[in-house]
């Protein structure tokens, strides 16, 4: 359980520094925030590749006219950063940031170290200019935000909190319902600690508005940071449990990218993608490969996150 006490429930309406602008982009892209100043513009984050042309036209209507300064990235997921290369475009004299322990993997360009690989996804490659280093401040726009280290999610995950409003920009470490899946856990990586420990940081800064990776804007922060630590004590009691639903999430989201698709073509994506092969040796090892990722289909379509149609799977 949390080691810091947890901040009073709020019902209170967010409140977010002067000159942020949140874009809530759903599920296959991140959210995109937006903070604009007298003299400078920044976004963090900045959704999937395949939504690269719209989040383009979203940052430069939130801009007004500004040119974009900066892009920061709190991890280096697809669905963070896949607008980078668009943005970089639009923008050539934007500045682009991340978080120091992948930023080798980026001036290299090394997809399978990046994740894009292992979870079969894409993301165009874009041009590094600095770091976003835990323990000191970044400038977005008008304010100062706080750089703080966050893995669990995410290795080398950071949030970023803005001291004066008490905002934090939890990213995929704390959602209202929840928190992103555990990814080193997928590699034989015990980090399920490491998301504890960043559930009590959150705790710690007692932040006042929440704007996560994913989902709305929220204020109940007590309640979803006592959601995450029961979703957590499940996950820890059992890691099969953990790894269904990432193999889960990994199919809802390329069924997200693709809207859909022929389920012979689903499988053979599903056979030729690293995590499925780490997940099922890992945990499903007793049920047949081709029958796992079967049922796998028939869950999503139980819960309604599916459609099927004859021989199509169709996002729903």
């Amino acid at each position: 359980m949390p080691s810091v006490p947890l901040p009073a429930p709020s019902s209170a309406p967010p409140i977010l520094p002067p000159g942020t602008t949140v874009l809530e982009r759903g599920w296959l892209s991140a959210n995109n925030i937006v903070c604009v100043g007298e003299d400078a513009a920044a976004v963090v984050d900045t959704g999937y590749c395949t939504h690269a042309a719209q989040t383009v036209a979203l940052v430069g209507a939130a801009l007004q006219d500004r040119p974009l300064a900066l892009i920061a990235n709190t991890h280096l997921h697809s669905d963070h950063c896949g607008g980078n290369a668009a943005l970089q475009q639009a923008w050539p004299a934007a500045r682009t940031l991340v978080p120091p322990g992948q930023a080798a993997h980026v001036r290299d360009w090394d997809p399978q170290a990046l994740s894009y690989t292992p979870t079969g996804q894409e993301c165009p490659p874009f041009r590094l200019d600095g770091l976003l280093e835990p323990g000191r401040t970044v400038r977005l726009g008008a304010h100062d935000w706080q750089i703080h280290a966050a893995p669990g999610h995410d290795t080398h995950s950071v949030v970023l909190f803005e001291p004066r409003c008490r905002v934090l920009l939890s990213a995929d470490a704390l959602w209202q319902n929840g928190f992103g899946v555990v990814f080193p856990e997928l590699e034989g990586t015990h980090a399920f600690a490491d998301v504890a420990a960043t559930l009590d940081l959150i705790a710690g800064l007692a932040p006042r508005t929440i704007v996560p990776g994913h989902g709305a804007v929220f204020t109940d922060v007590d309640a979803a940071l006592d959601t995450a630590w029961r979703r957590l004590d499940g996950f820890v009691r059992d890691p099969a449990r953990h790894a269904l639903y990432a193999a889960k999430v990994l199919l809802k989201y390329k069924l997200l990218e693709w809207q859909s698709v022929p389920l012979a073509r689903l499988h053979a994506w599903a056979d030729a993608t690293p995590y499925f092969g780490q997940l099922h040796a890992g945990h499903f090892v007793d049920q047949p490969r081709a029958a796992w990722q079967q049922a796998l289909v028939q869950e999503l379509v139980r819960s309604g996150a599916a459609r099927r149609e004859g021989e199509t799977l169709h996002n729903a």
